[in-house]
């Protein structure tokens, strides 16, 4: 089957995911500084949530420069990835209306973690499919990065409930990691 179906669709879902996030921004009631520093923890968690996601297109559109066709496992492994990024709008808004409070902090955790993990299975899925000696399943490598975010995520979730500064620390930091796209594929895609 050909990608291109598959990656529209993935940019559509992703679009529609930002757009649901920007529209809990909500105006101020009033016109002072005190009114706008009110909506400072919801502008935060929106800004850190805008940035995963971008994170997520930007390598999602870099990985399939290097696919030459999808299957069912990758479409799914896809949609599951679409699934969990779904539910970052949720986590982000609840921790931002609730101004970081541990449990928020912990589930939006959550939601950071579980696409990592999907993200996973899609380059399983695609490794498959494309092959292992393929420029992307080597461009991958052994994924110390993804698997260091997944455990950062993990320690986050956890700190989340003896300071969610720390937490916090633990997120951007993870983003911070990802925010330049994945210098692997990039020197892939400059080979092929």
């Amino acid at each position: 089957m050909e990608k291109d179906r598959l990656v529209a669709f993935s940019d559509g879902v992703i679009a529609v995911i930002i757009t649901i996030m920007v529209l809990e921004l909500k105006v101020p009631q009033g016109t002072s500084l005190a009114a706008l520093s009110a909506a400072t923890p919801v502008f935060l968690s929106y800004v850190l949530s805008f940035v995963y996601v971008a994170i997520y297109w930007n390598n999602h559109h870099h990985f399939f420069h290097l696919v030459r066709h999808v299957d069912g496992l990758i479409m799914w492994a896809n949609m599951h990835l679409l699934f969990w990024l779904s539910l970052v709008p949720f986590a982000t808004g609840w921790m931002g209306q609730n101004h970081f409070a541990p449990l928020p902090t912990a589930v939006y955790g959550v939601s950071l973690l579980m696409p990592a993990l999907a993200w996973y299975g899609l380059q399983l899925a695609l490794i498959r499919t494309q092959g292992r000696d393929s420029m992307l399943a080597r461009a991958i490598g052994r994924d110390i990065k993804g698997k260091l975010s997944a455990w950062l995520y993990i320690a986050g979730i956890i700190s989340a409930f003896i300071d969610t500064r720390i937490a916090d620390a633990m997120y951007v930091v993870v983003a911070l990691i990802w925010l330049i796209p994945d210098r692997r594929i990039e020197r892939s895609i400059h080979h092929s």
